[in-house]
């Protein structure tokens, strides 16, 4: 116990800790008042003219549909139809689309907290990743440059109790802040959607959907920080972490997609870690590939190259290289000479 009440000091006692959680802070205040100068409490006749744009935008989406039902049925000549009609018609069916068009959509200069928190939580999530990978890498990067580990293991001589014990404190703080971070942040939002804009529709589905893209981004984050902890332990220096993410990156992300784009190499998605990340915060994600459908004499007119990633593999593969990594951290320090 006096070892993680150590580690929680001398993480907390870290200048660039303190930056971050600064940083953390300005970037969410300016997120906040920007949000709440652009946004104004609509009037009664600004809701309902938004919500009979958003009837007659539902309406037209409908009667689109329905014509083409009847140019497939041949009831009508596709010369008759005066607008686009796709030859798809799942691609106009409103019962098919993620959603149809709400009064939200036509308030301009309005904050709805329904419709505009699941992209403010995205770059919630995202300023925490980076948050937990930095301050992952440093918290034990720092350590190992400057002698500091040698110097606790002197009080404490188990090298695996030691560096479980910075994991385990880096893993706990970080979940602390982000938890703290979350309900600050949302919760600042729906204020201002209280005050100075809408609420929209927060009924139990928006509540479950969001609580889970949320716990999803939780658990990234922690995936992302211990990662940043087992490359900089790996490495024995924070620019380890720092300079192998920027080589996969460069290396994989650009310049082998690139390479295998050039090559026609089927689902060149499948091979991109962003991908499975993209998976685990949506819950799935839709790619499209036009090499999906080649036969060998041309293109089947009957495959769309549309293929789907879900979180659940997303979230395996990312347990499984996160628990690699730290696998083999806790190996090599428990072999290295730190001297």
């Amino acid at each position: 116990m006096n070892l993680v009440r150590a580690e929680l000091e001398r993480l907390g006692a870290r200048r660039f800790v303190q930056l971050m959680v600064v940083l953390l802070v300005l970037a969410f205040g300016v997120t906040a008042a920007t949000t709440l100068a652009g946004s104004h409490r609509p009037t009664a006749q600004e809701i309902l003219d938004a919500e009979q744009q958003a009837a007659a935008a539902r309406s037209e989406l409908e009667r689109t549909h329905q014509l083409c039902l009847d140019r497939q049925r041949g009831a009508i000549r596709v010369d008759e139809v005066q607008e686009y009609i796709p030859d798809d018609c799942s691609e106009v069916d409103p019962a098919r689309m993620e959603r149809a068009p709400v009064a939200a959509d036509f308030l301009t200069g309005v904050f709805t907290f329904a419709e505009e928190a699941r992209p403010l939580l995205y770059f919630l999530v995202a300023f925490l990743v980076l948050f937990g990978f930095l301050v992952g890498a440093s918290y034990i990067g720092a350590d190992l440059n400057s002698g500091g580990v040698v110097n606790l293991l002197l009080w404490r001589p188990r090298r695996l109790t030691v560096l479980g014990a910075k994991l385990g404190t880096l893993l706990g703080a970080t979940a602390l802040l982000s938890l703290v971070a979350s309900v600050a942040y949302l919760g600042a939002f729906w204020l201002i959607a209280q005050l100075a804009g809408r609420p929209g529709r927060l009924d139990g589905e928006f509540w479950r959907s969001l609580g889970a893209t949320w716990g999803c981004g939780m658990v990234l984050v922690l995936l992302v920080t211990a990662m940043g902890f087992a490359i900089a332990t790996l490495g024995r220096h924070t620019s380890a972490a720092l300079g192998a993410v920027a080589g996969y990156l460069v290396v994989w992300e650009l310049g082998a997609r690139l390479v295998m784009e050039i090559l026609d190499v089927v689902k060149v998605d499948l091979y991109m870690l962003s991908s499975y990340v993209a998976a685990l915060l949506n819950g799935k994600v839709e790619f499209w590939d036009a090499q999906a459908c080649a036969t060998g004499f041309g293109f089947s007119d009957s495959c769309t190259g549309l293929y789907t990633l879900t979180w659940q593999p997303s979230l395996v593969l990312l347990l499984g290289l996160t628990g690699a990594l730290t696998a083999a951290a806790f190996t090599v320090f428990r072999r290295r000479d730190l001297m």
